[in-house]
């Protein structure tokens, strides 16, 4: 079931949005070769827990961090470690979400580690300007699948692929309620969009073939063919205008 939220709900969503959104600009100033995946883990959470809000994925279906820090060819749910040492060159995609006051709210973006290949470059771009051809199209009246298409077209029209074994989602007092939101599909397919729904929508895209796997911690999200991969997220509101991107801070 959809669960449309009240004004109220949406204002705690927001509050929760936003400290996702400051702690990944914050983090961002510590991004740099010699960096371990821990040391980012362990800033985030302190973070968090100053403005007296709780990590959302820590324990989480047994989830061990608080942040999923993801890799080069690492597409999703990359787990930190003392063992990971970011370097030059490295893309690192960072996802990140919080519960305050009974709400939840969920976020990610991909850095780069000091100077990156222009491939890599024009990967994030696309990447991150795919997940804002979805948001346009989240809007009252259009259906679930329209975001996925736009988001599929726009990434696939320059020559890049689109992970299809995980998705967006609802999002609100549980961290993933439905409706999913795969990033491919046919236009004018699937729920019917409404004002008061929160959405995390989330593009994952490979610059090889869109196949992943899943490595022996469980976790881990792979690109089959070793090939690069980027992930944005943002948590938005439908409302009868346009839509409102609640993970920003403004």
């Amino acid at each position: 079931m959809i669960i449309i939220k009240s004004d109220e709900e949406i204002k705690k969503i927001k509050a929760a949005s936003r400290i996702v959104a400051e702690i990944l600009q914050e983090i961002e100033y510590y991004l740099r070769p010699g960096i371990t995946t821990d040391d980012i883990e362990k800033l985030a959470e302190e973070k968090i827990l100053q403005r007296n809000a709780i990590p959302a994925f820590k324990g989480y279906r047994g989830y061990p961090a608080c942040l999923c820090i993801s890799i080069n060819n690492e597409v999703v749910h990359g787990i930190p470690s003392k063992d990971k040492v970011l370097k030059e060159g490295d893309i690192a995609s960072i996802d990140l979400g919080v519960k305050l006051d009974g709400f939840y709210g969920d976020a990610a973006k991909t850095y780069p580690i000091g100077r990156i290949s222009e491939s890599a470059m024009k990967l994030i771009k696309v990447t991150q300007e795919s997940l804002y051809e979805g948001i346009e199209q989240a809007r009252s009246g259009n259906r679930v699948s329209d975001i996925s298409y736009a988001i599929q077209k726009y990434a696939e029209d320059r020559g890049y692929s689109i992970v299809k074994a995980f998705v967006g989602h609802g999002i609100g007092r549980d961290l993933h309620e439905e409706p999913q939101i795969p990033n491919f599909g046919r236009p004018d397919k699937g729920p019917r969009l409404k004002a008061g729904m929160i959405l995390a929508i989330e593009p994952m895209i490979n610059e090889g073939g869109f196949q992943v796997k899943v490595l022996k911690d469980g976790w881990t999200a792979v690109t089959s063919d070793n090939s690069l991969s980027a992930h944005f997220e943002h948590t938005i509101a439908v409302t009868d205008n346009k839509p409102n991107i609640l993970t920003i801070i403004d």
